[in-house]
């Protein structure tokens, strides 16, 4: 037997009694080492996720040693440190048939739809399994986060010189600005935590913040930054209607929308206006193996700052306070939280 986290119900985490699991054919033990808590897991904590169902293990960002692994064809062996894609797609589906796999029409997330990793062991089909290339296991830990942005932002096709507002300066968010950031775009972020706004501005060398306290303030503050024309790429990294209309509204005639935040609240607005400004709207959901496999390259040339993402370290046993304290956490400074499963 071992132990694993479980989300019981909205704002209850208790801790399980789960068998230990056995690999099957082409599968891998893996035993964890660092697993992240993120937005969507803080939501499925809150009850607001709208995909959650409970009760469920959590957890879908992680990095973890290969404990045992059979034969096969992408170098992978025991002590190895890895991380994994946690979206599993049917492949049967019609999106799946595209190619379009993360959007499946079935898809189960780790954490989500299915188990997640946070446990003291799980096994992983050796096809979703990365080398982290000698990455440190914290940092990998934050990879599938990182992917998450990186995917949106290459939805956007941001590019050198873009100007690019983030809506959003948690994980996501600031992990979408430095993604924009390390393809030459101008970056600014909104939210309505200043404390956030500053720590990322100052960290991660952003080009300018916006304080989204009032619409006619943000407003004000987009023309201001770009003369009046509007941003070439606006970010949505939050999951509100307030925080779409916002990158609607900011985006410039021609200019493009991604969506990367979740949420459960409908939007009335007037639709027109993406006729008129012909916008390019785009959804982007996951992350692709080029992602994972993109993103250990970059951060492995340690030109990417993304240990100071990283803002709060638990041990794995006090997983409860550390839900706990992130939920409390009203407009502060806290960004990705690890559990330390390694110990």
């Amino acid at each position: 037997m071992m132990k694993g986290i479980c989300i019981k119900e909205p704002k209850k985490v208790e801790f399980v009694e789960l068998n230990k699991p056995e690999p099957k054919e082409n599968e891998a033990l893996l035993k964890l080492l660092y697993g992240g808590i993120c937005g969507s897991d803080l939501g499925s904590y809150r009850g607001t996720f709208a995909y959650f169902e409970y009760p469920r293990v959590p957890g879908h960002e992680f990095s973890a040693e290969i404990i045992e692994i059979g034969p096969n064809d992408k170098g992978l062996k025991p002590g190895m440190v890895v991380t994994c894609n946690p979206y599993f797609n049917c492949g049967e589906c019609y999106s799946c048939k595209k190619g379009v796999v993360n959007a499946c029409m079935q898809n189960e997330t780790m954490g989500v739809q299915r188990e997640g990793a946070f446990s003291e062991y799980i096994t992983m089909p050796i096809d979703r399994i990365y080398d982290g290339k000698g990455l440190d296991a914290k940092l990998l830990a934050v990879i599938e986060p990182f992917c998450i942005s990186w995917h949106g932002i290459d939805r956007g096709n941001v590019k050198k010189g873009d100007n690019v507002l983030i809506v959003g300066s948690g994980t996501i968010g600031v992990f979408a600005a430095i993604g924009a950031k390390a393809r030459g775009a101008n970056v600014y972020v909104a939210d309505i935590s200043k404390d956030k706004l500053e720590y990322a501005k100052k960290e991660f060398n952003l080009d300018g913040i916006i304080l989204n306290t009032t619409n006619e303030e943000f407003i004000n503050k987009v023309n201001e930054i770009t003369n009046g024309n509007g941003f070439d790429v606006t970010v949505e990294a939050v999951g509100l209607p307030s925080t779409f209309q916002n990158c609607i509204e900011a985006a410039c005639f021609g200019g493009t929308v991604v969506v990367i935040g979740v949420g459960k609240e409908n939007l009335d607005f007037n639709f027109t206006i993406i006729q008129k400004k012909e916008l390019n709207i785009y959804g982007s959901r996951n992350a692709l193996k080029k992602d994972f496999e993109t993103l250990i390259d970059l951060v492995g040339k340690g030109n990417i700052p993304i240990e100071k993402v990283i803002t709060n370290m638990y041990s794995w046993e006090e997983a409860p306070r550390a839900f706990k304290e992130f939920d409390e956490n009203k407009g502060g400074k806290m960004l990705k939280i690890l559990l330390d499963f390694s110990k």
